[in-house]
């Protein structure tokens, strides 16, 4: 594909911000003034061709939901590994990434992305098959937050955990069977959170990797929580623990 489409007020400014390469953009004629301004502001830098046309062309471009923005950019860049090392260097902190394991719901993939970037996550690695990839439903429910979060994409995520071990990564995988609490763990050292599938969970070979399983206690009649919530509140408590409200009084 040499573009792809992303939609709604938020991602596409997000992408102008971010300085991704964007082809054109179409907005509705109808689209609030301020709005426009903002983005005829953020379009200096990147001077994209502009169109106004009528609501009923983002309709037929985006399939409704567009909030009167549409933009045709270049795909999106996968990462490497090195990268996410890099970044987490260059900010002097412990690794801390996210692995998915066979996540199919490209809305939970969004919704992560908005979470690691929100906790500070250095990075998030998913399987080049069998998984959903960096799609324009994912870039809309991210609201922006896939220009700023790497996505390493891998052939064998067991192989990939074994390279982070080598490299002096913890990983910390989730289970239902799982005896440890996840509140109990430390999270200050170099680490890698996993998150299986939304039906079937980690695969066996994964869950036989990870260094610890950890379980998120659960009161309710509901036996589990969604993938994307599950990994938020993981990866809360990772930012919890590496930034106490001690440090920040």
């Amino acid at each position: 594909m040499k573009e792809e489409i992303i939609i709604g007020r938020n991602p596409v400014i997000e992408a102008l911000k971010s300085g991704r390469t964007i082809h054109k953009i179409f907005i509705s004629d109808q689209l609030n003034v301020n709005t426009r301004r903002e983005i005829n502001r953020l379009n200096k830098k990147v001077d994209a061709v502009i169109h106004q046309v009528p609501k009923h062309k983002l309709n037929q471009l985006s399939r409704g939901n567009h909030q009167g923005i549409v933009a045709f950019v270049a795909p999106y860049k996968y990462a490497q590994l090195d990268d996410l090392f890099t970044i987490a260097k260059e900010l002097n902190e412990d690794p801390f990434f996210i692995i998915l394991d066979e996540l199919e719901d490209p809305h939970n993939l969004g919704s992560i992305l908005r979470t690691a970037d929100a906790t500070g996550a250095h990075g998030v690695i998913i399987p080049k098959r069998r998984a959903v990839g960096l799609t324009e439903i994912v870039a809309k429910t991210s609201a922006g937050a896939i220009e700023y979060v790497p996505v390493v994409r891998v052939t064998n995520i067991a192989q990939t955990i074994e390279q982070l071990k080598e490299k002096g990564l913890w990983i910390i995988g989730t289970a239902g069977e799982a005896k440890e609490d996840y509140r109990s763990l430390d999270l200050t050292m170099p680490l890698a959170i996993v998150i299986g599938n939304e039906g079937k969970g980690m695969s066996r070979l994964v869950k036989e990797k990870c260094d610890w399983l950890v379980k998120l206690p659960m009161v309710g009649h509901v036996s589990s929580l969604n993938a994307s919530v599950a990994c938020s509140l993981l990866l809360y408590e990772v930012y919890r623990k590496r930034h106490p409200l001690s440090d920040q009084i």
